[in-house]
């Protein structure tokens, strides 16, 4: 903004005007009384006119004539003051009713914004065309509802999505429910599972919704501390190897010969590791593959899971770690995603200091998944190549 934009330049401006105005009339009111009622009464003392009329009056005669002439200059001084203060006036009157229009006017519009906003009404805006601070503050009012209303939407889709979400398992137990009751539905193991699993279907979505709003709200705690990926990683992916040979997916751990030491919190890395590998898992068909690697990228450690699944459009991308986000809605359900565990990954990287994005050529072409985390404090890059030449030892 220049400066002769500014809001604090334009009042000074109204300011030194009204100044200006008043003495200016000040001054030529002055020079015309004077020119028009103490010409006329001045006495000549001095020169060829002293010669013409005379010796000079004595000094009571001199006092006598002075005296009126002080009075003149008074009354001339008064009237110019009277009509330089009057003038004034009017001018601070007229240049106070032009910058309160200026800025009193945007500011009650921008208060009246202010209280609708408060009231809920997200969608109302300001319209001030100026280039001062009252458009850059209508600007932040502006952005302020954008944002609450953005907020109020993603508030309106989660009520919507978690009344879906909870409607389906609620529906299919209620109607077993009422057909073992009324006879329709013979009492079979089979049908008791089924209950079973949409019960344990329901009590994992609660605890997701939890644990997100928690994660959300910052009351996860979060103890950062030097660890090892490597033992990390490979501990997750134990655990993973049956269910991946049971649904005949392969798994491959990548991790680089010298990887540092990371600062984070060893049990909130192994929830996201179990996350993002579900999710790997419930999108690879049987004969696919999942690689996890695990390298240094100066000054982080980047973690990656590959997958030859079932890809993601670029449109997708930007919004696979919103919460009940599904790129394939019919197949998450079906398989029992919920679209809250990449959300939750998110917020548990983001608390550590670290990155976490998403990349795939478009369908049919696999998705990865890759986040960063920080190293330990005080590590040198020095230290780092050094600990990098050959037969140097892992730090543990």
């Amino acid at each position: 903004m220049r400066w002769h934009h500014q809001l604090r330049w334009k009042l000074f401006a109204s300011h030194l005007i009204i100044v200006v105005i008043a003495d200016i009339v000040l001054i030529a009111t002055a020079l015309f009384l004077a020119r028009v009622g103490l010409v006329e009464v001045a006495p000549l003392t001095l020169g060829a006119a002293a010669a013409e009329t005379g010796p000079l009056r004595d000094p009571a005669t001199a006092e006598h004539v002075q005296t009126p002439l002080l009075r003149q200059f008074q009354t001339v001084l008064q009237q110019a003051l009277l009509i330089s203060g009057f003038a004034a006036l009017t001018a601070a009157v007229i240049v106070s009713l032009f910058v309160s229009k200026r800025i009193v006017e945007p500011l009650y519009t921008l208060s009246m914004v202010s209280r609708r906003l408060s009231q809920g009404f997200y969608r109302e805006r300001t319209r001030i065309s100026s280039d001062d601070e009252i458009a850059q503050l209508s600007q932040s009012v502006n952005q302020l509802a954008d944002t609450l209303d953005r907020t109020e939407q993603r508030r309106l889709a989660l009520l919507a999505d978690v009344t879906h979400e909870l409607r389906t398992p609620l529906a299919t137990i209620s109607g077993y429910m009422e057909g073992l009751l009324d006879g329709v539905i013979k009492p079979e193991p089979q049908t008791f599972n089924l209950i079973l699993h949409e019960s344990n279907r329901l009590q994992r979505l609660i605890e997701d919704l939890e644990l997100l709003s928690r994660v959300e709200a910052g009351q996860i705690p979060v103890v950062a501390r030097s660890m090892n990926l490597r033992t990390l990683l490979q501990g997750v992916m134990t655990h993973f190897e049956p269910i991946f040979q049971a649904n005949q997916v392969e798994m491959e751990l990548d991790v680089e010969a010298y990887l540092p030491s990371v600062w984070s919190d060893p049990d909130r890395i192994d929830q996201v590791m179990i996350n993002v590998l579900s999710n790997a898992f419930r999108y690879t068909p049987s004969g696919g593959k999942v690689t996890v690697r695990a390298v240094y990228a100066n000054p982080m450690v980047k973690v990656s899971v590959q997958d030859t699944g079932v890809g993601i459009a670029d449109e997708h991308l930007p919004h696979v770690f919103e919460r009940f986000y599904r790129v394939d809605k019919s197949r998450a359900r079906q398989s029992g995603g919920n679209g809250i565990g990449l959300a939750i990954v998110r917020h548990l990287i983001d608390v550590q200091g670290g990155e976490i994005w998403a990349e795939s050529a478009g369908p049919g072409t696999g998705t990865t998944i890759s986040f960063t985390l920080p190293l330990p404090p005080g590590t040198s890059e020095a230290l780092l190549q050094h600990a990098r030449q050959p037969g140097a030892v892992e730090a543990p």
